[in-house]
């Protein structure tokens, strides 16, 4: 509405200044020299600058808040993968769909995107949101639906000749009906915190990572949210983008105490992973708990 009424006010003017000094027969009307004003122009400056850096700030601010998900709700996961031309979605349930997505009503539904070749961005435009799906990077999203029912999503980035066919639906269900809904897995499909152990696994992850100080490298008990202390002296909390670097990229930051000659000793697994197995890996550290019991 404020850029609407922005707009309105610019060409509002522009046609004011068209009508006043149009080109009339007969009138010769000569310009003239208008001496300026400092106390004007000094005055519309501020007044446009606090108008839109206000602007500018509330936007912010809106932006910052749909990048984290609301503290102390409770949050469900699902893995959105971009392909030309179709999306497809695994709940951390187990549950896979293409072109349909289902969704608790009153829920929080975090998204983690990614795409398997070019640019794809979910688009939701009922609940107001949209983020691009990368290939070779995750990236999240989430919202909440409040009343149960029918909403079109679209792929709001042209990415081929089928790009217009690249849609679907969500699904708002009530709570209880999507628990239901949730357990009628099909046959092969496991909760996610299942299939990523099993990624864990089969990679012998355990091998080196475990909860004892003696193995040759961090346990990863508690590490979600956890502060990590780097070689060179740098610090940051583990969180999701962290754990995908390490995974993929293992000796870009390196836990103080675990460098081998000034590396990780831990193989790199681009292009080893999928990126449903990077993501069950991932969900499944989320889910590891500390020395307390508290997952974090």
């Amino acid at each position: 509405m404020v850029v609407g009424l922005a707009t309105l006010g610019v060409f509002a003017t522009m046609g004011y200044f068209v009508w006043r000094y149009r080109y009339r027969p007969g009138v010769n009307e000569t310009g003239r020299d208008v001496p300026g004003s400092t106390r004007l122009e000094v005055g519309w400056t501020i007044a446009t600058t606090v108008v839109f850096g206000g602007i500018f700030a509330l936007g912010a601010a809106g932006f910052a808040e749909r990048q984290h998900v609301p503290a102390g709700r409770d949050v469900e996961d699902v893995l959105v993968v971009g392909k030309q031309w179709m999306w497809k979605f695994q709940h951390g349930g187990g549950r896979r769909e293409i072109a349909v997505l289902h969704v608790p009503v009153g829920r929080v539904v975090r998204l983690s995107l990614t795409s398997e070749d070019v640019i794809h961005s979910f688009y939701v435009p009922a609940f107001r949101v949209k983020q691009d799906a990368l290939p070779g990077r995750t990236t999240t999203l989430w919202f909440e639906a409040t009343t149960p029912g029918t909403y079109p999503f679209a792929c709001a980035e042209y990415c081929g000749g089928e790009h217009s066919r690249m849609v679907g639906q969500i699904v708002a269900m009530p709570a209880e009906a999507y628990d239901a809904w949730l357990e009628h897995r099909e046959p092969g499909e496991m909760p996610l915190a299942a299939a990523g152990r099993e990624v864990f696994a089969r990679h012998d992850c355990a091998t080196c990572h475990d909860t004892h100080a003696n193995k040759p490298a961090p346990p990863l008990e508690g590490l979600v949210g956890r502060r990590r202390v780097f070689e060179d002296g740098a610090a940051l909390v583990a969180d999701e983008a962290y754990l995908r670097e390490s995974v993929l990229e293992p000796s870009a930051r390196v836990v103080a105490g675990y460098a081998v000659a000034g590396r990780s000793p831990m193989p790199s697994y681009a292009g080893v992973l999928t990126n449903e197995e990077l993501f069950e890996l991932l969900y499944y550290l989320r889910t590891l708990k500390d020395a307390t019991g508290v997952s974090r």
